[in-house]
Formats: C-alpha cells, sequence, structure tokens
C-alpha cells in the first residue's frame, strides 16, 4: 500500500527528477506496511517499513519519484506557464475533440477582460484568453479552450457550434463553475 502527500511545488511539464535528486529514505520500526513520500525543501523524503530490503527499498524510490512526478504533472497546468503552452494545448484539445480541424494562428494570455474569458477572431485564426482563467481548474480552461476552437470552425453561437463545444465531456460542468466565478466576483461575463 503506497501514500503519497507532497506539498504544492511547481514541476515543469515532462520535467524528469534528476539523477541527482536528493533522496532521503528514512525506516521506521512503527511502519507495517505503507510507503510513503513527500518534498522537504529540495529532498525527496521516502519514508518505507525498517524490515525492507535494498531492493525493495530501490524500487520504491523508484516509485514514489515516478508518482512525485505524475502529481505534479497534475497540479502544474501546463497552458498557464505561457502564451506558447496554451497554443500547445489548444493542439492537443482541438485533435481530442474536434477532428484535429481548428488550428489557431495564436492563443495568448490578455489583461482581464470586462465582458468575455476569452474571445476568437476567425478571421487570422487568433484566440485571446483573459488572464482571471489563470487560476481556474484545468479542465475549466480546456472547455474554455474548446469553446474558443469551436469558433475557429462555426462562428455564431448555433446549434452546429454547441454540438461541437459539447463534444468536451465536462463543458457543463464548466459552463456552471464559470457562471458562478462571475457571480462570486460580480462580473457581467457570460457566453460571449
Amino acid at each position: 500500500m503506497t501514500d503519497l502527500h507532497i506539498p504544492k511545488q511547481k514541476t515543469e511539464p515532462g520535467q524528469k527528477l534528476r539523477p541527482d535528486q536528493k533522496i532521503e529514505v528514512r525506516r521506521s520500526q512503527r511502519r507495517r506496511r505503507t510507503v510513503a513520500a513527500r518534498m522537504e525543501g529540495d529532498t525527496l523524503v521516502v519514508m518505507i517499513p525498517a524490515r525492507m530490503t535494498r531492493a525493495e527499498e530501490k524500487h520504491w524510490v523508484a516509485k514514489m519519484q515516478h508518482k512525485l512526478l505524475l502529481v505534479e504533472g497534475q497540479r502544474a497546468s501546463p497552458p498557464r506557464a505561457s502564451d506558447q503552452a496554451l497554443l500547445t494545448r489548444c493542439a492537443v484539445l482541438a485533435e481530442k475533440y474536434l477532428d484535429g480541424d481548428a488550428t489557431p494562428s495564436s492563443v495568448r494570455w490578455v489583461p482581464p477582460m470586462r465582458t468575455r474569458w476569452a474571445s476568437c477572431t476567425p478571421v487570422d485564426a487568433t484566440i485571446r484568453v483573459s488572464e482571471r482563467l489563470r487560476d481556474v481548474p484545468s479542465w475549466v480552461l480546456d472547455y474554455v479552450l474548446v469553446h474558443e476552437l469551436a469558433h475557429l470552425r462555426v462562428t455564431e453561437h448555433n446549434t452546429r457550434f454547441w454540438a461541437l463545444v459539447h463534444r468536451y465531456p465536462k463543458a457543463e460542468r464548466a459552463i456552471g463553475y464559470l457562471e458562478g466565478l462571475s457571480a462570486a466576483a460580480g462580473l457581467e461575463i457570460g457566453e460571449d
């Protein structure tokens, strides 16, 4: 049985733990079956039962390093890093939900918009995303990106457009989240 408690810490997507990663193994007589890990500063601390062999220790350290990468990869929302990361995320979403048929020429973060979460100009295939969305869950940001990507195929908010948007499985949930966020912040932001 494993337990992984790792405090929030930024890890770049695709980053691998260095071979020189500081690792501290703590053996405990009281620990019977579980293995746990956490980051303490720049050191990965792995806690294991005292009875484990060196081979088991090596196995669990490697497994905890791998889990750390997975957990941190989920926590860090890659599109938040830069405009290029947003563009890359759009390519993934377009491929997955829009048959790869929605390619923006640019996607960029812009200062908070007064009445929109994001906007798209189909003529030049540009998408702008309000910095208000930097701290929303990644599934909400993904919804906004899918919404704007759909405008590259259908400019109006018609039945065909919404059919494309609703290919994203969390569309309704994200819409509700954004409506709540708008209401809580006293903003008048709605769908385009």
